[in-house]
């Protein structure tokens, strides 16, 4: 009785009206169209209803009756910016335990937890971000007790919450990993494969469901559970790597679990490993901006990472993977602009401007496989941002931004902040600010 009367109530939800807001119909007329399908569309016209992108329409061509008319004369108007991996909505300060969702140091669990369960859909960096101009981000959590993080998110910015829950398992390997297994690659390794080769018991059948672990079993029975998706292949395995010997090392995994979609996060020395990547058809996420040898792993960084990685025919995505508050998502528009520079100079290797632009936008989406979004083509969905010039540079900045269709405020704790404290305003009834 109980089932078929939850399946009553869905049925009448999905028969209640979308929120009016989505259902309003734009036309975005008159900008520079970047589809990332193809040729940007000069002087072209989009149009959004029901959250979702109707048409692009060529320059000249007049929006149908019943949509409100948006002018974006002389402005640039693409897809929604994709935080390749970040922190959004489950940090709040880094250095504060009670507010920070991503590390479990001492929780009995590691491959089993679901990020989503710790978001914040009001944290202060999503509006600051979303203005913008970035419109949804994959939240990673970060190792702590073990090497295996958890299972991360992919967050819409316009209400903060999962557009994908549970989207993919995250690992460290590399230094990171053996510092976190016990001090050395093979201790890190060991983990690994120890966690999918009890995942495939289960998976087989090899394993009583009415024991609670293997007798050999060095991760919970609730992680062996959550790690079988990824030998499926229904979820995919973000690996945190540095080392092009521990990138190949990490590429093996396939030769031992077919199944499993490896992503891989960092990647400072995949340059020298590209062409391997490419046949193995493994993507990247990272940075993009690390040319410092700060540890061992990384000796071989280099501004033309991305650049190599590309040329050699690899999937990269940009995004924020470092857990220092300096690396915020919202300036992934300004690395993806600078990577552009870097091939510009004498002996460097960058991205033209499309690929770049891509890089940010459409990258993350085909890694994560979301089809319907990065892209401006009828049916994708209305993540639409329009910008006062080329979004690649400083000097451009987001004009409007739109989420499945909604426009969203321009505003968020710093512009408050800036309105409040500007000179000149008037002091009664405001809080002492600082003088100078």
């Amino acid at each position: 009785m109980r089932r078929r009367a939850l399946g009553l109530l869905a049925a009448l939800l999905v028969l209640l009206p979308a929120p009016a807001a989505a259902q309003e119909r734009l036309a975005l007329a008159g900008g520079r169209v970047v589809t990332n399908t193809g040729a940007p569309v000069e002087g072209g016209t989009v149009l959004l209803s029901g959250g979702r992108v109707e048409a692009v329409l060529p320059a000249g061509a007049a929006a149908p009756t019943g949509y409100r008319v948006i002018d974006a004369a002389g402005k640039w108007v693409t897809p929604g910016i994709i935080a390749g991996i970040s922190q959004l909505g489950a940090v709040e300060v880094h250095a504060v335990d009670e507010a920070n969702e991503t590390v479990a140091r001492t929780a009995p669990v590691s491959a089993a937890l679901a990020l989503e369960a710790g978001l914040d859909p009001e944290e202060t960096a999503i509006a600051i971000t979303r203005i913008e101009g970035v419109t949804a981000a994959v939240t990673a959590p970060f190792p702590g007790r073990t090497i295996f993080a958890g299972q991360g998110a992919i967050i819409s910015l316009g209400d903060g919450r999962p557009i994908r829950p549970r989207a993919f398992q995250h690992v460290a390997y590399g230094e990171l990993g053996s510092r976190i297994a016990g001090g050395s690659r093979p201790a890190a390794w060991a983990e690994i494969l120890n966690a999918l080769d009890e995942a495939q018991r289960l998976r087989n059948g090899l394993v009583s469901p009415m024991r609670d672990q293997h007798r050999d079993l060095r991760v919970t029975r609730d992680d062996a559970e959550a790690l079988v998706p990824v030998l499926t292949g229904a979820q995919p395995l973000l690996v945190r790597v540095n080392r092009a010997s521990d990138i190949r090392q990490v590429l093996t995994l396939r030769n031992r679990y077919p199944g499993v979609r490896l992503v891989l996060v960092e990647a400072a020395e995949g340059w020298m490993v590209a062409d391997e990547l490419a046949r193995a058809r493994v993507p990247v996420i990272t940075l993009g901006m690390d040319n410092l040898p700060g540890r061992f792993e990384t000796i071989g960084a280099t501004m033309s990472n991305v650049g190599r990685m590309v040329v050699a025919g690899v999937t990269v995505a940009l995004g924020t993977p470092d857990l220092d508050a300096s690396f915020q998502p919202r300036l992934l528009p300004q690395y993806a602009g600078n990577l552009v520079a870097q091939g510009r100079l004498p002996g460097g290797v960058g991205l033209s401007w499309d690929q770049a632009f891509a890089a940010i936008s459409r990258a993350p989406a085909e890694i994560f496989g979301l089809a319907d979004m990065g892209r401006l083509a009828p049916g994708a969905r209305a993540d639409v941002v329009i910008w006062s010039g080329d979004p690649l540079e400083l000097s451009s900045a987001p004009e409007a931004v739109f989420i499945a269709g909604v426009a969203q405020p321009m505003e968020s704790r710093q512009t408050k902040l800036a309105r409040r404290y500007r000179p000149g305003q008037p002091e009664t009834g405001l809080p002492k600010a600082w003088m100078r």
